[in-house]
């Protein structure tokens, strides 16, 4: 039998490493595509957590709406307070000729200056919402009182009117014994007030019938 000739074998081999080079593109080109996917990097996800908004600033303390009243220190005079929407109306008197009438403003911590005719002051400060300490500056005297709050809500009173030609100008302060102090000032001259009635405020003077309001700022 005959060996197959040098071309059979050259043409045998040819064939071989053409399939040999086509098998290891493929093979390469799939290798390379494999690593390439497991190696690209996952994104990276996006935080969405929101900043923490800031606390609001606290709010002044509010000073509420009310009356006090009380004695002064040397028992010789008494003074009202009145306060509504952070201001404040005070009176000071005797029952018998000093009086003055004073306002102003009352901040935030409770502490307040009142002014008035004549040069008079008042300096206070409200403590824990049930009364008001302080001090009047009135006609050269220095009047430290104790004011207490109101128990029923109001403890300051005025009425202002034309008696028999006069002008009348009267102003009343409710204890919280239920007594009460004023002074009525007729053109100028003052003297004692006679009793209201605090539910109504019906008062009587030289005759003739007024009504005397509760006061507020």
């Amino acid at each position: 039998m005959k060996r197959p000739g040098p071309v059979l074998t050259l043409l045998a081999g040819l064939l071989l490493g053409l399939f040999m080079l086509t098998l290891n593109a493929t093979t390469g080109t799939r290798t390379a595509s494999s690593s390439y996917q497991e190696k690209s990097p996952s994104p990276t996800p996006t935080s969405t957590t929101a900043a923490p908004r800031a606390s609001p600033s606290p709010s002044p303390s509010k000073i509420p709406d009310s009356s006090y009243s009380g004695r002064t220190d040397d028992d010789s005079s008494s003074v009202a307070v009145s306060i509504r929407a952070g201001r404040a109306i005070a009176y000071f008197c005797d029952g018998h000729s000093k009086e003055a009438w004073l306002k102003g403003p009352v901040k935030s911590d409770g502490s307040m200056r009142l002014t008035g005719g004549d040069g008079a002051v008042l300096n206070g400060t409200l403590q824990e919402n049930k009364r008001i300490r302080g001090a009047v500056e009135f006609d050269g005297g220095h009047y430290a009182f104790t004011a207490r709050k109101a128990v029923k809500g109001t403890a300051l009173y005025r009425a202002t009117a034309t008696v028999r030609g006069a002008r009348i100008d009267g102003g009343w302060i409710v204890l919280a014994d239920g007594s009460q102090v004023g002074v009525v000032d007729r053109d100028g001259t003052p003297s004692a007030a006679p009793g209201i009635d605090p539910e109504t405020g019906a008062v009587t003077v030289d005759g003739q019938r007024l009504t005397a309001n509760p006061v507020a700022p």
